[in-house]
């Protein structure tokens, strides 16, 4: 048992305590989040060494009557390991480009460190119970850094992505417990690894394989609606871009960064190694029924991906164009999640990583852009990169990354999601595919608009990024190019955890 990677968790804990007893703010939440940047790389380190038996630790901590027993399992393996890199890399990028003196800059950074540490807790979780409430606990404060401190349309932001979120996480509970459910009562288990093997044992068992098959069955739907609100699935997506267009930049870059990520890793270690692989073993009746829903996921994708694509293309305001560029681009991760093979999961945790990674920096330089600027239509803006160019290469930069130009990160995960897609699904992926013509158009297009051609009439200098101001990107960038030129260094920890995963199939 090792409880290294609790400390993943302790250090923003204690930080939050260092903020209530009045240590200047930033401060604090810039010493832990550092701390568990440099914890999280130990972490690979080691992990590549030994391997995750070591990096296990699972205690009883809760039990009630009548029900399973909870249990504080947190762990390690191929498939959270580079989220939770994500996590930590991110978080810092966050709290770095922060101003020190915001309004209320206690309850401020004190969030932030609250959306990380609820971030990091659900990836870290083997127990169902405690990778829904980290999660559910990371939301929190989402909604009050968008009501509070949101540049603009804030209330109506607040209101809408605090809807939408709670209604899919109540949707979601109702597949998990379905999932428990599924399992004869002396098997019932919180432990996603333990019901993993619970389900398996069940649909051998001619005495239980029907009503597993039914149970597990119908949580698909609820799994599938509840982590898909979650990651804006189309077309339960609308509370993304509003959402994203009225955050601060840290709280932008960590939900999109880091907590929408959520869903898409809950689908991949739970519902469809829950549901979709034993479905060859399912009664008929029941294996028909997830099919279906397969398929409809597969024409919801290209929703993300087309519709959203084309909408995203008709944008006008920087940060709302950000928001469904995210959005669309979850369509392909869904491909990848669809395509259930190997090479396409490993190419959904590659995208993971990417995404959120170049999601932040252009989120973060976004808010850049508004600060210097006071404007974020985009027909308000030009020239910027004659009197900003740090600025200007560094969105050229995270622009390159979303289009998926090969030496970034997102275009090894992208290439695996098309080569997984072709191969299980080539018309849809054919279709899909094209959603990469579209990014680049709206993407190119944003960065021509705000970087070149004339300056508006009264927008004056804008000042460039000052050394400090430019570590949070760099980091960023620096991540970019080093899981783009250097992808085995994710694939070699994520591919014996998938072939155990498919291997157990």
């Amino acid at each position: 048992m090792n409880i290294l990677p609790l400390f993943l968790l302790i250090i923003p804990t204690l930080a939050l305590v260092a903020i209530v007893l009045r240590t200047c703010p930033k401060t604090a939440a810039t010493v832990a989040a550092t701390a568990n940047f440099f914890l999280s790389a130990v972490l690979f380190y080691l992990y590549c060494q030994m391997g995750p038996a070591p990096f296990d630790f699972n205690l009883p901590w809760a039990s009630f009557p009548g029900l399973p027993t909870i249990h504080l399992h947190f762990g390690l393996d191929g498939l959270n390991l580079p989220l939770i890199v994500l996590a930590t890399t991110v978080s810092l990028a966050a709290i770095l480009v922060s101003p020190a003196d915001c309004k209320r800059k206690e309850e401020f950074f004190a969030y932030l460190l609250i959306m990380s540490l609820g971030g990091i807790g659900a990836f870290l979780s083997f127990d169902l119970f405690f990778f829904y409430i980290f999660h559910e606990f990371a939301l929190i404060p989402t909604f009050l850094l968008i009501g509070i401190w949101g540049p603009q349309n804030r209330a109506y932001a607040a209101f809408q992505i605090t809807l939408y979120l709670m209604i899919g996480s109540l949707v979601l509970l109702a597949g998990l417990i379905l999932l428990v459910l599924s399992v004869p009562e002396a098997a019932r288990t919180w432990d996603m690894i333990a019901l993993q093997k619970a389900i398996a044992e069940s649909l051998s068992n001619a005495a239980t394989a029907g009503n597993t098959s039914a149970m597990i069955a119908l949580s698909y739907p609820f799994l599938l609606i509840g982590f898909g609100t979650l990651v804006s699935l189309f077309p339960f997506h609308s509370w993304a871009p509003a959402g994203y267009a009225a955050a601060p930049p840290g709280a932008a870059m960590l939900h999109a960064g880091v907590l929408k990520k959520f869903g898409l890793y809950g689908l991949l270690r739970i519902a469809l190694p829950l549901v979709h692989a034993p479905g060859t073993q399912m009664e008929p009746t029941w294996a028909a029924w997830v099919a279906a829903w397969q398929y409809l996921l597969l024409l919801l994708l290209l929703g993300n991906v087309l519709y959203i694509g084309f909408v995203t293309m008709a944008q006008k305001e920087l940060q709302t164009m950000l928001g469904f560029s995210s959005v669309m681009h979850m369509g392909y991760a869904f491909l990848g999640l669809a395509a259930y093979s190997e090479i396409g999961f490993a190419g959904v945790v590659l995208m993971m990583v990417a995404h959120g990674l170049s999601a932040a920096l252009l989120f973060g330089l976004a808010g850049e852009i508004q600060q210097r600027t006071g404007e974020n239509r985009m027909d308000k803006l030009g020239g910027l990169a004659s009197s900003a160019p740090i600025l200007a290469t560094f969105f050229l930069i995270g622009s390159m990354a979303s289009i998926g130009l090969p030496g970034l990160a997102n275009f090894a995960g992208e290439l695996l999601i098309f080569m997984a897609g072709f191969k299980t699904y080539p018309s849809i992926t054919f279709f899909a595919i094209w959603g990469v013509v579209i990014g680049g158009v709206y993407q190119l297009r944003a960065v021509a608009s705000i970087f070149y051609g004339p300056a508006p009439e009264g927008l004056g200098e804008v000042k460039d990024l000052t050394m400090a101001a430019r570590i949070p990107y760099l980091i960023l960038i620096a991540a970019l190019f080093l899981f783009g030129l250097a992808p085995q260094l994710l694939l070699q920890i994520v591919q014996p955890s998938l072939s155990k995963l498919f291997g157990g199939a």
